[in-house]
């Protein structure tokens, strides 16, 4: 296995093909789905922004081989059934030459296929509970550094090395009914379980729930140590809202997803402090390219990115190697073909650290652990990784 050291300015126009990333060549036409609308718009958005910023990017830097990228991005409205036409649209009546994934495992499972039929090079941002892995996909990989079920193992080890008298001894759970949210928390659980932590509330609740009253209620009537939600965005602040009007205060709370995104704070009024997520990217993260990707996306946006742009970045990065190494970008089966057989044997350095693959697409890393702490989200596991101090238990919100 080979490293591809993808810095921003060093892989990008270097083809013989062409220099300035226009000379009448036509563009590489990238054909995108994502949610725009519906349940998953707002992480939707997030990674289309993060999309647009990288194909601004390489085309101030001369472009693919030389060649301009244009993206054709349609909104599938949250549904996967329409994901699915979306992708045999930008294939065979939009012509593209490449695709991207969208966000969410709902929305990946069905674009996927679309691709595997085709056989199109998927690379995904958002698709990362065990379903994606198992249905034998050959052309996905998933630009992230770890799975679902692996987002929490950092918060588990370091729960579970707690001294007996600290440890917490029961827990809650309450997990959207969506792969990637019940894999996350499941994750979490399983570990949690085999340690001797009892589960008392095990809660699942539809995509467009909006009344968490009754779920938060089974919750502090539990009274559990800590809670986890398995959750996207909105869902997590309807139900942290409901269980702070029942005055219930675990000693540790960890919601994925939602946490990070820069509107939490203000959604569930400020009171943040100790609450914790999962990620697989910081701002601050040290990666030879993160810190020029910070650098062009603020300029652009007027903010730092957060993990769904940085996902999506790392998405066109991964695709840009395979491209630079091949040589290609075009439809035809055998340069998709190319695309993807160096993909499996081969690593790239992105934004979010190297990643490599095992033959289902599964990246073979580990998420960090963030946390509010004096009103910030900072990293605080693993030790060697840490901006702050791990915080428990809880202050109360």
């Amino acid at each position: 296995m080979t490293t591809a050291a993808l810095v921003l300015t060093g892989c990008l126009g270097t083809s013989s093909e062409g220099g300035g990333g226009g000379d009448g060549q036509d563009p590489i036409r990238i054909g995108i789905s994502l949610p725009l609308t519906g349940d998953f718009s707002e992480p939707g958005k997030g990674v289309r922004r993060g999309y647009d910023a990288w194909a601004e990017y390489v085309n101030s830097n001369g472009g693919l081989l030389g060649r301009q990228v244009e993206l054709t991005i349609l909104d599938d409205q949250s549904n996967a059934d329409r994901v699915a036409a979306d992708y045999e649209k930008l294939i065979n009546q939009d012509g593209v030459d490449l695709v991207f994934g969208p966000f969410s495992t709902r929305l990946v499972v069905p674009a996927a296929q679309v691709a595997e039929d085709y056989g199109f090079l998927f690379v995904e941002p958002a698709g990362a509970a065990e379903e994606v892995f198992t249905q034998g996909f050959e052309n996905l990989f998933y630009a992230a550094p770890a799975v679902a079920d692996d987002h929490y193992n950092h918060l588990a080890e370091k729960i579970i090395s707690m001294p007996a008298n600290q440890r917490p001894k029961t827990a809650a759970y309450a997990a959207m009914d969506d792969p990637f949210a019940q894999g996350t928390a499941y994750g979490l659980k399983d570990k949690l379980e085999e340690a001797g932590i009892r589960t008392v509330v095990d809660e699942v609740y539809p995509p467009n729930t909006t009344d968490f009253g009754s779920i938060a209620a089974k919750i502090a009537d539990s009274r559990a140590d800590i809670v986890v939600g398995g959750t996207q965005y909105q869902d997590a602040v309807n139900l942290i809202v409901a269980l702070r009007q029942l005055n219930y205060q675990p000693k540790l709370a960890a919601f994925s997803t939602a946490p990070t995104n820069p509107e939490f704070p203000e959604a569930i009024g400020k009171q943040t402090e100790g609450i914790l997520s999962p990620t697989g990217y910081t701002p601050e993260a040290a990666f030879p390219t993160n810190r020029e990707f910070v650098d062009f996306y603020t300029k652009l946006n007027g903010n730092p990115p957060g993990e769904d742009e940085a996902n999506a970045w790392t998405t066109g990065q991964v695709v840009a190697a395979a491209v630079e190494a091949v040589g290609c970008a075009d439809p035809e089966p055998e340069c998709q073909g190319k695309l993807v057989d160096w993909l499996r044997n081969n690593e790239v350095d992105t934004v979010v650290g190297p990643l490599s693959w095992d033959e289902a697409g599964r990246p073979q890393s580990a998420h960090l652990i963030q946390q509010y702490v004096d009103g910030k989200i900072r990293i605080v596991l693993p030790e060697d990784s840490k901006e702050a101090d791990f915080i428990y238990p809880k202050p109360k919100w």
